[in-house]
């Protein structure tokens, strides 16, 4: 059986995995945009103040921030912190052909952590909530990279 195809069970979980996490990294940049523009703030650059069919009467205040939206650009930052280590680190966990079950709880157990971690930052929870989802998510990816690095070097 080839590791990298559907007909490998491991590989689809990933695919699953990988697939939801892509759709959170680039729907979190839709979420910044519409709060911005729900806001009227929190623009990013200078040429954002720009007048034309979205923004009809710019001013230099769009570009003061706005916890609203930072909060959303800092979600998406998160995402791109994390996600990524997790697609490669998964991938590469499906190569060495680990069982099933394994799989299921590593990946399934990331993308559960990232939507928990998602859910306390985006509602305000506590810090302490949100970096026990973090730490959930992250030694999730650690303990695959270790355990790739392990079965390749022995």
């Amino acid at each position: 059986m080839d590791l990298l195809s559907l007909e490998n069970p491991v590989f689809e979980v990933y695919a699953i995995a990988a697939s939801i996490m892509v759709l959170k990294v680039m729907l979190q940049g839709w979420m910044t945009v519409y709060r911005m523009l729900k806001a009227g703030s929190g623009w990013a650059s200078p040429e954002d103040l720009r007048q034309g069919p979205i923004n009809k009467k710019p001013g230099p205040e769009q570009l003061d921030a706005n916890d609203y939206v930072e909060r959303s650009r800092r979600l998406h930052r998160n995402d791109l912190e994390n996600i990524p280590a997790f697609l490669a680190a998964g991938l590469l966990f499906v190569i060495i052909d680990p069982t099933l079950w394994i799989a299921q709880v590593l990946m399934y157990g990331f993308v559960l952590a990232r939507a928990a971690h998602f859910i306390v930052y985006a509602t305000k929870g506590s810090h302490e909530l949100r970096a026990t989802f973090y730490t959930i998510g992250s030694l999730i990816v650690i303990y695959m990279a270790v355990h790739v690095l392990w079965t390749v070097m022995l």
